[in-house]
């Protein structure tokens, strides 16, 4: 599947009525096992990438060249439409644009640039924001940096995103209208806590909405979210987490002395040596992951 379709497809997404949840995706194993169980479409979130490609926690240490690495990665390994959280845009107005170019030519679907002020400044207790006219001006500059048109461009607000004193609901309405008014395609919203807060962004823009950090109970109910424009309700990154802590099961079982063809369903030395052998790389990663029947 070209880039374009993989576009057309995330595009078709959010003009549609239903809201669906994304496979949380950060390498090429796990695109191909997202592909592979029916998910429309994969997210591909800050700190999950900087788990996965340095292993640090999410306090903007990776690259934008190490963002855009590992969505080629994934590009190249399936045809999965990917979202992916560009974060700040990796500085100003001028790097938000080579962001987009570089993510565009990586294969990205669409991506999210937010008016969160990263690096967090020395000291801050929570989530500081740009001005709204910088914020603006980055989504701008997003726009003008695409050269394909279906890219999928969101203006994200981090106005909900937590910390001691979360800026107010009026504040979040404005910012989402500015961002709305700049020409981008959908607004990205995380840390709304009620269905209150929802309803009144719902009502003061007309935008496809993507939904991150919802309390449990409202993000169970997809009727809800699809009827106030939600179109994507994302769940977190559980799969990461349960990768990461099957690989520390299976090293702690090698070293206790574990035979590794005896790890009592924690890997298959079969299909390990399968993978080895076989000369097809295609067909060795599908028999390795267990796709092919």
């Amino acid at each position: 599947m070209t880039f374009q379709k993989r576009r057309d497809a995330l595009r078709l997404i959010l003009t549609g009525s239903r809201c669906i949840r994304p496979g949380s995706v950060y390498d090429p194993i796990s695109i191909r096992i997202a592909e592979d169980l029916g998910f429309e479409v994969g997210m591909f979130g800050g700190s999950v990438a900087s788990l996965a490609v340095l292993g640090d926690p999410d306090v903007t240490l990776i690259t934008l060249t190490e963002l855009a690495e590992q969505m080629r990665r994934m590009s190249r390994a399936s045809s999965l439409p990917v979202l992916i959280d560009a974060d700040h845009g990796y500085g100003n107005a001028l790097n938000v644009r080579r962001t987009v170019q570089e993510l565009e030519t990586a294969g990205a679907a669409g991506l999210t640039i937010e008016d969160t002020l990263l690096p967090q400044a020395y000291g801050a207790e929570g989530p500081q924001l740009i001005s709204i006219e910088e914020g603006v001006g980055k989504m701008k500059a997003a726009l003008d940096g695409r050269t394909d048109p279906a890219l999928v461009i969101m203006g994200r607000t981090g106005t909900r995103g937590g910390g001691p004193s979360p800026s107010s609901l009026d504040d979040c309405v404005v910012r989402a209208r500015a961002y709305e008014a700049a020409g981008v395609d959908a607004l990205f919203f995380t840390g709304l806590k009620t269905r209150a807060e929802l309803e009144a962004v719902a009502a003061a823009t007309k935008l496809p909405i993507v939904l991150g950090g919802a309390p449990e109970d409202m993000a169970a109910d997809l009727d809800y979210l699809a009827n106030r424009r939600v179109r994507l309700a994302l769940q977190g990154h559980a799969a990461f987490a349960a990768a990461t802590l099957a690989v520390y099961e299976v090293l702690k079982a090698l070293r206790a002395g574990a035979a590794p063809k005896n790890l009592k369903g924690l890997a298959s030395a079969e299909l390990m040596g399968r993978l080895t052998r076989d000369a097809d790389v295609k067909v060795r990663g599908d028999e390795f992951l267990g796709l092919r029947k």
